[in-house]
């Protein structure tokens, strides 16, 4: 199912994200229940952590693609930013109280700001537009693929009788084979003398379509459901701790089968449809999930569903600003898309937790799905008349 013929890059940077993700979610799946269970952390205080480190990422995703279009290496930016998180996050296994691992996302979150748009960038210049949504969903299947990898690892680890600390230790493994991979099979790129500086950061001078894209973004992030959200879900539920590894890494199993071919199918179809068909679907989801409590069989189903629906759409958003971002501001598209939607998500975070605490898991699920419906539609009517790529 892999596209053939990829360039070096692509698959270079598809296994660093393929490792960097198993190291990831050996700790993920487990951290809502570590700071509920071990550091009694309440739900706000997890939307607060997990909110407040996307923020930080999305901040540095802008900042990290500007210097790319202002010709500082994009290969740099990427090797520093995966140098960053994957020293940080195998301290989580220290943390005595939810501050500390609040601090340890930031630093964490910090990598992923400084390497993502950049990263983005080599990606979307390394082949023409009409491959463009195979590329991008190459890259999301081998992130998802190191995403269940890293959960089967865990759940390994665990069953031997491993501690929840201990598992965090052991990400640093995969973490180091990340470095190497980059250190040793990126290539350094040559960096073409610009002409002029890149133009003036102003939101009128983006298209059209990108302008729909990232406001739609923003509306969608504001109904973000972070995954720590979805583990506690499972497991008030009633799904065992010993799981949620499992469960977590048959998520990623569905969005990496599913991230190929939906990024294929924009190729053919257009953007738009593939975007707003798979925003529509997660917003039915969300609803559903707010309704069911304490069914394993359809706990499972519908956490499966939602890891799919999610995946639809990751490559095609990424794809169409690669399609009509200017090649002088793909950095700038790129970090202003994630500044956007990551900034967001911080309040989205807090008020899905905090409707949660207060109001109850109905009311926190039924709030994201209308939202979610509400960014889908903003997207369809801000981007409705297709232009020529670039």
């Amino acid at each position: 199912m892999q596209p053939p013929r990829l360039p070096r890059t692509v698959w270079v940077l598809g296994f660093a994200s393929l490792l960097n993700d198993t190291a990831s979610e050996m700790i993920m799946p487990l951290l809502p229940v570590f700071l509920i269970a071990t550091l009694g952390a309440a739900p706000a205080a997890i939307g607060l952590i997990e909110g407040l480190a996307e923020a930080t990422a999305s901040v540095l995703k802008l900042v990290s693609g500007r210097m790319a279009d202002r010709g500082v290496s994009p290969r740099r930016l990427v090797l520093g930013g995966y140098s960053v998180s994957n020293l940080a996050r195998p301290l989580i296994a220290f943390a005595a109280a939810w501050p500390a691992v609040l601090l340890l996302r930031f630093f964490d979150r910090i990598g992923k700001g400084l390497r993502t748009s950049p990263r983005d960038v080599l990606l979307a210049t390394s082949v023409d537009a009409r491959r463009r949504g195979a590329v991008f969903g190459f890259h999301r299947a081998m992130d998802h693929g190191g995403a269940m990898l890293g959960p089967l690892l865990a759940f390994g680890l665990l069953q031997a009788g491993f501690a929840m600390r201990d598992v965090f230790l052991f990400s640093v493994v995969p973490g180091l084979l990340v470095l190497l991979c980059l250190g040793f099979g990126l290539a350094a790129p040559a960096t073409p003398a610009l002409p002029q500086p890149p133009a003036p950061l102003r939101w009128r001078l983006l298209d059209r379509h990108l302008r729909g894209l990232i406001t739609a973004a923003g509306v969608l992030a504001l109904a973000s459901v972070p995954d720590a959200f979805l583990v506690v879900w499972a497991f008030s539920g009633g799904i065992e701790v010993v799981w949620l590894p499992l469960l977590w890494a048959a998520a990623h199993a569905v969005r990496s089968a599913v991230s190929i071919p939906a990024g294929r199918l924009s190729d053919r179809l257009g953007r738009t449809p593939v975007v707003a068909a798979g925003w529509l679907l997660r917003a039915v989801l969300l609803a559903t999930m707010g309704m069911i409590s304490q069914d394993g069989a359809t706990l499972w189903l519908l956490f499966l569903a939602y890891a799919g629906a999610t995946a639809c759409t990751e490559g095609a958003e990424r794809a169409l600003i690669g399609d009509y971002a200017p090649p002088e501001q793909k950095g700038t598209a790129f970090g202003i898309y994630h500044l956007v939607s990551g900034l967001l998500a911080l309040p989205g975070a807090v008020l899905f937790g905090a409707l949660w605490q207060w109001a109850g898991q109905v009311s926190a699920f039924s709030v994201a799905a209308a939202i979610t419906l509400l960014g889908a539609g903003a997207f369809l009517r801000l981007a409705q008349r297709p232009l020529a790529p670039r």
